[in-house]
């Protein structure tokens, strides 16, 4: 029996030990789910055991635990790194959801659940492509995988884990399932991911809550300052205003562009999607491009004052907002923290007291397509889909893909089978059947692959 039969025949168990996995809330944001972290960090552990590592353990760092195991063949073959996280994003607003979200449902072909797609049934395709190797004798290399449960808060404890165990970690190639393909006719590979800077503002005017009937027109209102100071970080073209911000954005070539522009891009479609009359941003780039090639600066929350039910004339103390920035190669993002950072202080008027509190970050990658790692996954991709890859860039980040290329001195290959539809970070999140069992059999061609001499 060869590896896809073995799959084939395991269906079933493997949707349904998929499913077991959604059940358990591990949302790694809330100290509620301490339990369903571990509860979670144990099931991935004994899914190990049972596919047939030599090893496996569950770390304990000073956030959430790692997942760890492995199975060495023999030392003198490649070692692939598998990497992924258990944790998932918070669900709210519940009431959004057609489904409560840790009940997964099968519907349309899909399964709808929080984790669904990110990262958990990415994560689980491997533990099945590798079980099924092993099952069927076929297994041509060394596998260690590192499962942690950080992600969705900034991975705060991986870098110390990775700094204090490079001989543990120690590999040829790392594999990563967190990102998504263009659709399902046109299978591609992310070569590049935006860093992030994220931080939180306060605005404080006067010392307590104001009558806005006694003290409105007299005296500063926070909220209309913020966004007045919110406003001006964008000129009429798009471009961020803050002195400094592009000086180290990496600019591509006309080459480089066209190549991303191979990438089938259907503008009323996106538009359709999202019921938007016309897309935004970055004068003098496509919207594949400003999500891909050029940073940005965002508003992920903002508020202040009165906001339940009713009507209360409050004038507010302060102000609040959260912002965040994707960057490019290049950017280093504590510096771009301390540029936002500085504006934010330098225009605002001095009758406001502006606060800034940075949260986490981290660098933007670039994944080279003339290695090993990248002719190994385009090779697979185009033995289980018919269809050679094309190479894109993702907007979102994972900071631990410069981490990795830092410590581990090898570039990851970003293999993933999500797709835009899959609502990822949404209610309704949901990832498709086709998805899941076709990342399973690309993936242990990978593996066939980058065995080869």
């Amino acid at each position: 029996m060869t590896a896809i039969q073995y799959i084939e025949e395991n269906k079933d168990r493997f949707l349904n030990e998929l499913l077991d996995l959604l059940k358990i809330p591990s949302v790694s944001a809330n100290s509620k789910h301490q339990a369903d972290m571990v509860a979670a960090a144990e099931f991935i552990k004994a899914k190990m055991e049972i596919a047939g590592v030599d090893h496996a353990e569950v770390c304990l760092t000073d956030g959430h635990p790692i997942v760890y195991g492995e199975k060495i063949i023999d030392p003198a073959l490649p070692t692939i790194l598998v990497y992924g996280h258990y944790d998932v994003q918070p669900a709210d607003p519940l009431e959004l959801w057609d489904s409560p979200p840790f009940e997964p449902v099968i519907k349309n072909e899909k399964i709808y659940a929080r984790g669904a797609c990110d990262d958990k049934g990415q994560l689980y395709m491997h533990l099945k492509a590798f079980e099924a190797m092993m099952a069927t004798d076929s297994l041509p290399c060394n596998a260690k995988f590192m499962i942690e449960g950080e992600e969705e808060i900034g991975s705060n404890n991986l870098e110390t884990f990775v700094i204090n165990n490079h001989e543990k970690l120690a590999c040829d190639v790392i594999l990563i399932s967190d990102t998504s393909i263009i659709d399902n006719d046109n299978p591609s590979i992310c070569v590049g991911l935006r860093g992030l800077s994220y931080l939180e503002v306060e605005v404080t005017g006067p010392n307590r809550d104001l009558h806005s009937g006694v003290y409105g027109g007299a005296v500063v209102n926070p909220i209309n300052e913020l966004c007045q100071m919110i406003a001006s970080l964008h000129d009429e073209n798009g471009k961020i205003t803050i002195p400094g911000f592009y000086d180290k954005v990496q600019q591509l070539t006309s080459e480089q562009r066209e190549d991303l522009a191979r990438a089938p891009f259907d503008i009323e479609h996106y538009k359709k999607d999202l019921d938007i009359s016309d897309v935004n941003g970055e004068q003098g780039f496509s919207t594949n491009e400003r999500t891909g090639i050029r940073p940005s600066l965002d508003v992920n929350g903002i508020w202040g004052g009165y906001i339940g039910e009713g009507a209360k004339t409050v004038l507010p103390s302060k102000a609040y907002a959260k912002i965040s920035s994707r960057l490019v190669p290049d950017q280093d993002s504590d510096e771009i923290t301390y540029m936002i950072t500085n504006h934010l202080k330098s225009i605002a008027p001095d009758y406001l007291k502006v606060e800034v509190t940075p949260h986490h970050g981290g660098s933007a990658a670039a994944i080279p397509t003339d290695s090993k790692g990248y002719l190994a996954a385009s090779s697979a991709f185009e033995e289980a889909w018919g269809k050679k890859p094309i190479p894109t860039r993702d907007g979102g980040s994972i900071p631990i893909v410069a981490l990795f290329q830092k410590e581990l001195g090898t570039d990851p290959i970003l293999m993933g089978f999500g797709l835009d539809e899959d609502a990822i970070h949404s209610p309704n999140e949901s990832y498709g059947l086709f998805n899941y069992f076709k990342g399973i059999e690309t993936i242990t061609h990978f593996y066939k692959f980058y065995s080869k001499k």
